[in-house]
């Protein structure tokens, strides 16, 4: 039976397969060959196979082991390393061995906390939450005594004095391990919070920083070349992106493809993957010409950003502490990586925050601030954003003819698309004021407007006003979901409409309803978001809440009035979506 069969009758009795080997080499004269056979749970099993000449015979013995690291001291294999996490460690602390003597001394019973399996002499054990168990024994003097007392009384060997006391103290060591594991989470947490800030003298670009680090690493392990992998957008390539001591033109040349790079794959995965002869692994496919090699993956916590090889210029072992080493490595350039990254992410945000500030303060400079001189009326307004900035606005002005034009609009859309949206719209509105109109002819007009200058995608609701100060002649003109509310001693009137939204439809005509609003009441113009608003229950406000609201207070000013029913609609403290609100009194 030959070598090649004998490890392969190892595989097929296993069930499972050889991963990496020399097989069809002749071993002879008690030379060791090394079998790497896959198990489940990313352990691998090394068996060593022996063949010995004795008598002209020869006869084949096995060695087996389980490991993390696989050892040999062939210089033909593959090896993988596979990398283990080890959890937060339990109570261990002076503290603690003191409380037990002192239970001892109090009961008589040992009290011990323990992490292994359960050991000689335990008559009682509880689990500890965090990990270990606490375990109470028996001295030896104390053993023989509690046998013929439990023989001859019938009871538990642990008297039920002693275990309410051990399973308070177990509860409590439960309590100090979460509270050591939160502070352990905590501070690794903390670190993680330290803002990311480019320093003004930083110098070296990102190429040499990484040059150095591929250099020091190659030196610190012996080797003679280092480079750096990175996987395309895609994840199907690896580009060389930074290499040391190795020709220049390599940078030029094409990335190589991830489907079929076995070493790239078995790091990407988790890996160290040891090339001790390339030689006689092609199928491996060691991106350089060089005798020995090893791989480690480059990744973040949450993405593999591609692989590190070291290449040595001389057939070579990589012990598991230089594979560490080399880990760590990687680790340092991911680092270096990871932080380029997100200094051209938050300088872009910046910028962006930076912008965004500038529209929000756009939009608020454009709403009214400078009450009409009306001596009849009392108006009041405000606009809250969803977000930083948002689709609706609110605005009021006298018409030439003496008449107070008041809207309120709400564009479609969300943050950017809604403020740009309600830019257009309340441009529109103040263009189309200056001629003579009516409340109809207005959203008709600014309807033509919207659709002949959108590609048909920009939609908005408005509500517009046209009030006569001299006899509080109203007419109003609705599109889209907004609302009007007339609220009086006598009188409670919401109007609401089912007309399209601006822009969405060519050549329709809006209708107007008539008004008149009395001395003492009120008028008040509500965006789409207003309506939508919930209360603390999550039940829809509606606008019969509001009227109630309005019709209990309508002694008090426009700016009280429009302040209690912010207080209403905002009573959480987050807007869910953009509201306007414009309130009109009649003395």
């Amino acid at each position: 039976m030959a070598l090649g069969d004998y490890a392969a009758a190892i595989a097929v009795g296993k069930n499972r397969r050889i991963t990496g080997t020399s097989l069809g080499v002749p071993v002879v004269g008690g030379k060791v060959c090394r079998l790497e056979v896959s198990l489940p749970a990313g352990r691998w099993k090394a068996i060593a196979v022996r063949e010995d000449l004795q008598g002209g015979h020869g006869g084949y013995s096995c060695h087996a082991g389980f490991g993390r690291h696989v050892t040999s001291k062939s210089t033909a294999q593959l090896r993988l390393h596979t990398e283990q996490t080890d959890d937060q460690p339990g109570v261990d602390a002076p503290e603690l061995h003191a409380l037990c003597r002192a239970f001892e001394t109090a009961t008589g019973w040992e009290l011990k906390y323990e992490k292994g399996l359960v050991g000689f002499g335990e008559v009682w054990s509880t689990p500890v939450d965090g990990g270990g168990r606490l375990v109470l024994r028996q001295g030896d003097d104390q053993a023989a005594d509690t046998t013929r007392k439990q023989r001859t009384d019938g009871q538990d060997a642990c008297p039920t004095s002693v275990r309410p006391l051990a399973l308070e103290i177990g509860e409590l060591l439960g309590e100090v391990n979460r509270l050591r594991r939160a502070v352990w989470q905590r501070e690794a947490e903390l670190a993680a919070g330290v803002p990311v800030a480019a320093r003004q003298d930083e110098q070296p670009h990102l190429a040499e920083r990484l040059e150095s680090v591929l250099k020091a690493g190659a030196e610190s392990l012996g080797c003679q070349a280092a480079g750096l992998y990175l996987l395309d957008d895609a994840t199907s390539e690896l580009k060389l992106r930074a290499m040391w001591n190795m020709p220049e033109e390599r940078l030029l040349d094409p990335a190589r493809p991830l489907r079929g790079s076995m070493a790239d794959l078995e790091a990407l995965v988790g890996h160290a993957v040891v090339l001790e002869d390339t030689a006689l692994m092609p199928h491996w496919r060691c991106p350089e010409d060089y005798p020995s090699a090893a791989c480690v993956p480059v990744s973040s916590p949450s993405l593999p950003l591609g692989t590190l090889w070291v290449f040595s210029a001389e057939k070579r072992d990589f012990s598991p502490e230089q594979t560490n080493l080399l880990e760590i490595i990687a680790g340092r350039l991911a680092a270096d990586l990871e932080r380029e990254m997100l200094l051209a992410a938050g300088t872009k945000s910046k910028r962006r925050d930076q912008q965004i500030d500038v529209m929000q303060q756009w939009q608020r400079e454009r709403l009214p601030s400078v009450q009409p001189l009306i001596d009849d009326l009392e108006i009041a307004g405000w606009t809250e954003q969803a977000d930083d900035v948002g689709g609706d606005f609110h605005d009021w002005t006298v018409l030439p003819d003496g008449r107070l034009a008041l809207a309120v609009g709400d564009a479609d859309g969300s943050h950017v698309a809604a403020a740009l949206g309600a830019a257009s719209l309340q441009t529109t509105v103040k263009s189309h004021s200056t001629y003579r109109h009516t409340a109809a002819q207005l959203l008709t007009r600014v309807n033509e407007s919207l659709v002949a200058a959108s590609p048909g995608d920009q939609r908005a609701s408005l509500a517009y006003a046209l009030i006569d100060p001299e006899n509080g002649k109203t007419t109003l003109g609705l599109a889209g979901g907004c609302a009007t509310l007339l609220v009086g001693i006598e009188k409670q009137q919401a109007t609401m409409t089912d007309s399209p939204a601006l822009g969405e439809t060519p050549e329709l005509e809006y209708c107007e309803d008539r008004a008149t609003l009395g001395h003492g009441e009120v008028l008040v113009l509500l965006s789409g978001g207003v309506l939508q608003a919930v209360d603390q229950a999550g039940l829809r406000i509606g606008e019969a809440a509001l009227t109630h609201l309005i019709g209990r207070h309508l002694c008090d000013s426009a700016e009280s009035l429009a302040a209690r029913i912010r207080e209403l609609l905002l009573h959480s403290g987050q807007v869910t979506a953009d509201m306007t609100v414009l309130v009109v009194k009649r003395r």
